[in-house]
């Protein structure tokens, strides 16, 4: 069987892609029978570990079948038949008029009213732990020392732009150039230049013309494929071709919010979407918020490099370019190791955290709340039996004069669903006051009835 690694990163990630690129073009069909991993093993002359860990990785992705007995077949993706992406062509979809202008040269906060409570089930709260406060510190004590005073390139360091690509290759599967980054201040700048480089949104004195709003082809798709906020749920892979290859037909472009990508419960993680993607459609948007803490503030954008020069021009308009010492703080972080041994620790402390919710939801509510979106995240939906919008909301009053703070998921949707649920976020409270919280909210239920 003809595999050619690309010699970035582990020998398994490099098998990985290369089967994964073999099935996706159409040279190993759906329903073939893969080398049995000996053999396999044998003919590209890796070891058999190696061969099993790209199969098992494959299998979690879902593109291979493993028969006990039989061995590993290539799996029914459920994807159009004519779903092999095709090569980019050389032209790509005309920009927005500010991207234009720049190549010729020139609401309201949600759960701010349950703030101070004892038990706050707030779904944006991060994990935090006092001793990465202190390391932090430390960091930035010692990049403060020897980072330049003057302004920072605007495309962000080098240093940490090149970190994180050997970071995303590893965790998110993620192959990028340095040049391909650009560090932001945070995942809400992303957007926002990507609105400014890609989006004309036409209006007048009384605002948006909602009759000149396109019926078709729209410029920008967001998607959260690792787990969909609100709703929480995880894209499979057939759905990840589709989009994919929606976008490339419709020329439009996507971009990919990995705001918790890297914590997975009782799951094997899938890749990014960027990871999929062979026409260089996808913008991915990562943030330090959720995995470190909020006032960092910093996120980071993998641009098409289509766009590159355009997206670093927009951020240089935007604000020059995002703090020094806090890159370079961050960037030292990463490549020390420091990084991932807080992410190896936090997903333990998330999952005892995740534990305790399920735990006390099944303790105290019983079968009044159907637990949904567990295996990732930080926060997952409890979606209410038998409890209509006037029912929830006392709900949710009755548990604020409790001491208690509950999230409806209703403020998230255009069209409202078709049953009342509620966001619970598990990663600003211990086990123990998890626990608690969720007594308090069966006895609330309780009392709704």
């Amino acid at each position: 069987m003809f595999l050619e690694l690309d010699g970035q990163g582990p020998r398994h990630g490099q098998l990985t892609r290369a089967l994964k690129s073999a099935i996706l073009g159409g040279r190993v069909l759906a329903g073939s029978r893969l080398p049995a991993t000996r053999e396999l093993a044998v003919e590209l002359g890796l070891s058999r570990t190696t061969v099993l860990a790209a199969y098992e990785q494959l299998h979690a992705e879902g593109f291979i079948d493993s028969r006990t007995g039989s061995g590993s077949f290539v799996a029914h993706l459920r994807a159009p038949a004519d779903a092999v992406l095709p090569t980019p062509p050389s032209e790509v979809p005309a920009p927005s008029a500010y991207t234009t202008r720049m190549r010729e040269g020139v609401d309201r906060p949600l759960g701010r009213r349950h703030r101070g409570l004892r038990y706050n089930l707030q779904y944006s709260d991060p994990l935090i732990q006092p001793a990465l406060c202190s390391q932090w510190s430390r960091e930035l004590t010692r990049a403060a020392a020897y980072t330049e005073t003057g302004y920072p390139g605007s495309q962000g360091l080098a240093a940490l732009r090149e970190v994180l690509c050997d970071y995303l290759a590893r965790r998110r599967g993620v192959v990028a150039a340095p040049d391909d980054v650009i560090i932001v201040n945070g995942s809400q700048q992303a957007y926002s230049l990507c609105a400014r480089v890609l989006v004309d949104v036409p209006s007048d004195e009384n605002g948006l013309i909602c009759e000149e709003l396109p019926d078709c082809s729209p410029a920008l798709i967001l998607a959260t494929p690792s787990h969909q906020f609100p709703g929480a749920s995880i894209l499979s892979s057939p759905r990840r071709l589709a989009l994919l290859r929606y976008a490339y037909e419709h020329h439009s472009w996507i971009v990919e919010d990995d705001y918790d990508g890297e914590f997975r419960y009782d799951v094997q993680p899938l890749p990014a979407l960027r990871a999929l993607d062979h026409t260089d459609r996808v913008i991915y948007v990562g943030t330090f918020s959720k995995v470190l803490f909020p006032s960092l503030r910093m996120g980071y954008m993998v641009v098409p490099k289509a766009l590159r020069e355009d997206f670093i021009a927009a951020k240089w308009l935007n604000d020059f370019g995002s703090p020094a010492i806090e890159q370079a703080a961050l960037a030292n972080f990463i490549a020390d190791g420091g990084f991932e041994r807080y992410l190896r620790q936090a997903a333990k402390s998330l999952k005892e955290r995740r534990d305790a919710l399920i735990e006390g939801l099944r303790l105290y509510a019983g079968e009044r709340i159907e637990v949904f979106g567990a295996p990732a995240g930080m926060h997952l939906i409890g979606w209410l039996r038998d409890l209509d919008q006037t029912r929830t909301e006392a709900l949710v009053e009755l548990a604020h004069n409790r001491g208690l703070g509950l999230h409806t998921i209703r403020p998230f949707y255009m069209n409202p669903p078709e049953r009342e649920g509620l966001i619970l976020g598990y990663a600003g409270l211990p086990p123990a006051e998890i626990l608690e919280a969720t007594r308090l909210l069966g006895e609330c239920l309780d009392e709704i009835g």
